[in-house]
């Protein structure tokens, strides 16, 4: 796969969970920080989110959000005040039980309660609010280099394809229609990937309506910051980084990767090296040990036929180097994500 796609993937685990929420009037809900992503879509109105620590942003119909680490919030009627702000609803209240597709619409919401009381006369405002699982430990450093809040406007023409994945997932959840259960949770996973590449293409001319990308919620303006950007946008590194993920089992060597790149092994390892954060072999072998743990935990291959696949020769090859970086055996990895439980991060490479 791609970098992009790799990245996702690696580390996204089940499905993500969506519900609808439907208020009218005069109304705030928070929504407490969460240990993975959210993301909203505004099927129909407008709102404000105010994240924790950062600064008011207008959100209208069309318009997507992406929470990618799981970033604390409050939904608004309108930008409210700091006491208002710590009296806001908690969301669950505004919502019926959470499943990977709403149920029916609603009516017009008379649970709608705000900071000063309820109000179901006014403007109606309803978002299709959602959480994605995300499994730290194999956290690609693309991934962390999102903004805390990632905000497509409906009025942003460069990337139709979000677009698209945004007005069928709205009329997917208005329509309730037969076979929603599998269409909508497949256009939720559809739209974190077009946010991230939307992240991605912003260029050094980009205006306020791109994605907003800057450490305060609502700063769309600028290119988008971080090293991955400006790796996967060097036709050298992003050459290297695409042999490595289209195929991590084979012999790579400095060498060889600068060979398919087209450039000096002192030129690869120099470029590779500032863009992504550490150099070629370095990167190849997390990447490896990242790709066992996924496969680890959602495939039942024996550690023989894991190691095969990224690149060792034998088990206990693997087994040494996957202990180096995750502090725990591979056997140990897979039952401790089997039972449920968290096993201690490692460091993702910068």
């Amino acid at each position: 796969m791609d970098v992009v796609s790799d990245a996702i993937a690696a580390v996204r685990i089940g499905r993500p969970s969506t519900n609808r929420l439907r208020v009218a009037g005069r109304w705030s809900a928070w929504i407490p920080g969460y240990d993975g992503a959210g993301f909203h879509v505004v099927l129909e109105g407008g709102c404000w989110l105010l994240p924790d620590g950062g600064a008011p942003l207008s959100l209208a119909a069309g318009d997507a959000v992406l929470l990618p680490h799981g970033t604390g919030h409050v939904l608004a009627a309108a930008p409210l005040e700091l006491a208002e702000v710590e009296r806001a609803v908690p969301v669950d209240r505004l919502l019926g039980p959470a499943g990977s597709v709403p149920g029916p619409r609603p009516p017009r919401a008379t649970g709608a309660v705000g900071p000063q009381g309820a109000s179901a006369d006014g403007p109606v405002t309803e978002l299709l609010c959602g959480k994605y699982r995300l499994e730290h430990s194999r956290t690609h450093p693309l991934m962390r280099e999102l903004p805390d809040v990632l905000h497509l406007p409906t009025s942003v023409g460069s990337h139709p394809e979000l677009r698209a994945a945004v007005d069928l997932l709205g009329g997917e959840v208005v329509a309730d229609r037969a076979g929603g259960a599998l269409a909508v949770p497949s256009l939720v996973d559809l739209l974190l990937v077009y946010l991230v590449r939307a992240w991605l293409e912003r260029g050094p001319g980009a205006g306020p309506d791109d994605p907003g990308t800057g450490d305060r919620a609502g700063e769309g303006a600028g290119p988008a910051r971080g090293r991955w950007p400006a790796a996967l946008g060097d036709p050298v590194v992003s050459e290297a980084l695409r042999a490595v993920h289209e195929d991590p089992a084979r012999d790579w060597s400095t060498d060889g990767l600068a060979a398919r790149a087209g450039v000096s092994r002192a030129t690869l390892t120099r470029r590779f090296t500032a863009l992504v954060g550490r150099p070629p072999m370095a990167y190849l072998a997390w990447w490896r040990m990242t790709r066992a743990a996924t496969l680890l935990q959602e495939t039942d291959d024996p550690l023989e036929v894991i190691a095969r696949r990224v690149g060792y020769s034998t088990p206990y090859a693997l087994s040494h180097a996957f202990s180096r970086l995750f502090g725990t055996t591979p056997g140990r990895y897979r039952a401790a994500r089997a039972a449920g439980a968290i096993a201690v991060e490692r460091p993702a490479p910068a």
